[in-house]
């Protein structure tokens, strides 16, 4: 119903709008914010999970690390998946980073306990002007954290507003005292919050929200609490269906390692309780802060309850899901999907990681090539061949792949080093082309019954063994980023390009003297001038290094 040009709405309707509406907005700043941690901090959070230890203390000070940069323990735990599949992390290593992801989730509680609700609006505003009037993307993404932290504060905001009615009505009050005498079904309902929203972090702000408004006292909220801990681990266990068997492990460890935390709490609820109302008593915490203490409590001392039995943890998860480490048939184990959306930095790491791969796969083709060459023998042309498809393989897959990652909205940085690793894919494809060329050219040598001379197979040889080292420099300068090396491919490509003419002329000398025949001569010519081709593609492979 319209009234004078205006959109009338039922109490009801404004009141289911209004929390909906907070809550969606919560959700996507959390998201906002954490995107603009990530890519403001990006190098932390690939250092962060790159160097793991054996020492399962560093592996929970890395999933705490991360979980604060990207605001998602979900998040963290599909990326721990995604690495226990590509081979990255053992089982051990990824349940240590599990109990620091948990830890690192109560963050987002204590921002909310901090009463900072009324500036939500100021913050967002801040952070809009950082994003859209500066073209500095440190300073941006800065403005991202500020816009997405804001819209947590006003979206609780509206939260609250929209909750406060509902305090009131009978059937509430009968579910809030439920929850008190019976604390499963309060560990229940906290699951089921968490499952349908997708982010502890939204259930334990609105339960924060309700605590405040004295819609549940503290002996209904805790449970409550332990099933929002519980019910964030189902991301995770979908993540890795159809992976191998120990992401599967890491997935079901998340789910064993919050379960049994919660029955252990559940159990000495008496206990954890009295903890709780004497901390808020001792520190003079405020109701949201009180459930916000009580969550970093709960996860701090699971943590440190379940870490002298890590390794019975270990054995007890592969009891449950038994069977050896599968290994993918394809070479490729880097390219997990999971990286894409949760984390387009590593992402593009993962990427790089594949072109890695696929420069040393075209080295080591060209490798088998230049022994096919001189020993004539048919399995090192077999292998080459089989090499080339290999990096013609990779070539789609990792293509593919980045074409997933440019969906996202990448910064200046990243867009330059997405381009980089598809320029790179392309020359070492190209490489890959010429070393078939020549294996072909030797094919038809050896069915023509062609003899190259001494001299000129000497030739052939310091040739190839010069391309050779100037392509595995090259794939090393990408690796390290190296610049010093980057310029000695330059160096050694210029050698090639010198040693090509050279060669040519020699050709023309022994061709006029009658030392080889003409058909000789177009073999090696064509040999040569595809090796000339692989170092140029090297030297663009090295041009990248140098033009970042």
């Amino acid at each position: 119903m319209r009234r004078e040009g205006r959109l009338v709405l039922s109490n009801w309707e404004y009141i289911i709008f209004e929390f909906i509406g907070g809550l969606g907005l919560f959700l996507f700043s959390i998201r906002y914010l954490g995107d603009g941690l990530q890519r403001a901090y990006g190098k932390q959070l690939q250092l962060a999970m790159h160097r793991f230890t054996v020492h399962p203390l560093i592996g929970i000070l890395s999933g705490l690390i991360v979980t604060v940069l990207v605001q998602s323990s979900t998040a963290t735990s599909i990326l721990v998946v995604g690495l226990v599949n590509a081979g990255y992390l053992t089982l051990r290593q990824a349940i240590s980073v599990i109990m620091g992801a948990n830890i690192g989730t109560t963050l987002t509680a204590f921002f909310i306990g901090i009463n900072l609700i009324q500036f939500g609006l100021p913050i967002m505003s801040v952070g809009a002007f950082l994003i859209y009037f500066f073209t500095n993307q440190r300073t941006q993404q800065i403005g991202k954290v500020l816009f997405g932290a804001g819209g947590i504060f006003f979206g609780l905001t509206l939260i609250g507003d929209g909750l406060h009615p509902i305090l009131h009505i009978e059937a509430f009050q009968s579910l809030s005292a439920s929850m008190h005498s019976n604390p499963i079904a309060g560990a229940a309902i906290g699951t089921f919050m968490t499952i349908v929203v997708q982010s502890s972090g939204a259930t334990v702000a609105i339960l924060q929200e309700l605590y405040a408004q004295n819609g549940i006292d503290l002996q209904g909220a805790l449970p409550v609490l332990l099933g929002d801990n519980l019910g964030t681990t189902l991301t995770a266990m979908l993540a890795a269906i159809g992976a191998t068997v120990q992401a599967k492990r890491a997935a079901l460890s998340h789910v064993l390692f919050n379960a049994i935390g919660a029955v252990i709490f559940l159990l000495i609820l008496p206990l954890f309780v009295d903890v709780v109302a004497c901390m808020q008593g001792i520190f003079n915490l405020n109701d949201k802060l009180t459930i916000a203490g009580a969550h970093g409590l709960y996860n701090i001392a699971n943590t440190f309850i379940l870490l002298p039995f890590l390794g019975f943890f270990v054995w007890l998860i592969t009891k449950v899901i038994p069977g050896e480490e599968e290994r993918p048939m394809a070479l490729t184990n880097h390219l997990d999907p999971l990286f894409i959306q949760q984390s387009p930095v590593l992402a593009l790491e993962q990427a790089k990681l594949e072109v890695l791969h696929m420069g040393r796969l075209a080295v080591d083709g060209l490798e088998q090539a230049s022994t096919y060459a001189n020993n004539h023998e048919r399995q090192f042309a077999d292998l080459a061949m089989q090499l080339e498809k290999e990096v013609n393989r990779k070539d789609r897959e990792i293509t593919d792949y980045l074409s997933k990652i440019s969906t996202n909205t990448l910064s200046d940085e990243e867009s330059t080093r997405h381009a980089a690793l598809l320029d790179a894919i392309r020359d070492i494809e190209r490489i890959g082309d010429h070393f078939e060329n020549i294996v072909e050219f030797v094919d038809f040598q050896i069915s023509s019954n062609i003899k190259l001379t001494r001299e000129a197979q000497q030739e052939l040889n310091s040739m190839f063994d010069l391309t050779i080292i100037t392509v595995k420099q090259a794939v090393e300068a990408l690796d390290k980023q190296d610049r010093e090396v980057a310029i000695a491919v330059l160096q050694k490509e210029d050698q090639i390009d010198r040693m090509e003419r050279s060669l040519r002329k020699t050709h023309l000398i022994r061709l006029n003297e009658g030392k080889c025949t003409g058909s000789a001569g177009i073999v090696f010519v064509d040999i040569i001038s595809n090796l000339e081709r692989i170092g140029d593609h090297a030297v663009n492979i090295a041009q990248l290094i140098l033009n970042e």
